[in-house]
């Protein structure tokens, strides 16, 4: 049903590779994002928590980087263990806390210069614009829905994006102790669709609709990719996923688990994905004068 939507839809969506250092921790953990783009002037959207990493990690490096300075004149000081408990407090750092996070745009351009980043004033949502001198390597940007045009509950929708990380060009360098890209192509995961139909539509405290509710879930790392059509028309953009207590509690029940009984207890709830409409996008690409095209 969506074989050619997400051909169509795969010319512009494009992932985002995330490696994340923690304090005291020696694993590098990966993860991955979405986002699709909207013209061919470099302008995209993702969700307003992915675009937060990327306008919050050079403080949070910036900030690793002070405490070691200071770390490093008391290392040798008889006291080390009271100094390095007051510049944990300082830097607001303990066991866990992120301490540096990296980004990598896949298949997205050359001569990545900058990334302007404007968030929505009340949505998960933001609006990015790519800086580059060299070649832009999406196809057609995204078309929305056109304006009064509104989905019925039970349509089947897609979605297109990014979950699972599996890729592995990155390293930690002992010799500036910072983690890094090790220069390798990355292994890009394919990306992976997920369909279901439309269930409801979410407002907020107004009353005003600004999501649609799917019967399926969104899942981590396709927060940002865009929900679509058949046709490969976008109508909202995956954010988030909702997990509604379905009441079909057990608790201690008596089961037969292979060839003996066994005490089982299940709190069953369904996962259900959360996308910003089209209307809010769209509107918020307005007000920031940025070109996008609808369906006709």
């Amino acid at each position: 049903m969506f074989v050619e939507a997400i051909e169509r839809v795969s010319e512009f969506t494009r992932p985002t590779h995330i490696i994340t250092r923690l304090y005291h921790q020696a694993d590098i953990l990966t993860g991955a994002a979405t986002l699709f783009f909207i013209n061919e002037e470099g302008y995209a959207i993702t969700c307003r928590h992915v675009a937060e990493i990327i306008v919050n990690s050079g403080a949070v490096q910036q900030n690793y980087n002070q405490f070691m300075a200071e770390y490093r004149k008391v290392m040798r000081d008889p006291q080390q263990k009271q100094h390095l408990k007051r510049l944990e407090q300082k830097y607001g750092l303990a066991l866990g806390s992120v301490i540096t996070q990296k980004m990598d745009f896949i298949n997205c351009f050359d001569n990545l210069t900058h990334i302007d980043v404007t968030y929505h004033s009340k949505h998960d949502l933001a609006l990015l614009r790519f800086r580059t001198t060299g070649k832009a390597h999406y196809g057609r940007p995204a078309e929305f829905i056109a304006d009064g045009q509104i989905p019925k509950q039970g349509k089947s929708l897609c979605r297109l994006g990014y979950p699972f990380a599996e890729f592995t060009n990155y390293r930690y360098n002992s010799e500036i102790d910072d983690i890094e890209w090790d220069g390798t192509m990355p292994k890009v995961t394919p990306a992976f669709p997920i369909d279901g139909i439309l269930t409801r539509y979410i407002g907020d405290e107004t009353g005003q609709a600004f999501a649609l509710e799917m019967s399926t879930p969104g899942l981590v790392g396709q927060s940002g990719g865009p929900l679509f059509d058949t046709k490969g028309v976008v109508y909202g953009m995956q954010q988030s996923t909702r997990h509604l207590h379905l009441g079909f509690d057990m608790v201690n029940r008596d089961v037969w688990v292979g060839t003996h009984r066994a005490k089982v207890s299940n709190h069953p709830f369904l996962h259900v994905g959360v996308c910003i409409s089209a209307d809010i996008i769209k509107d918020f690409l307005r007000q920031q004068n940025v070109k996008f095209y609808q369906a006709k």
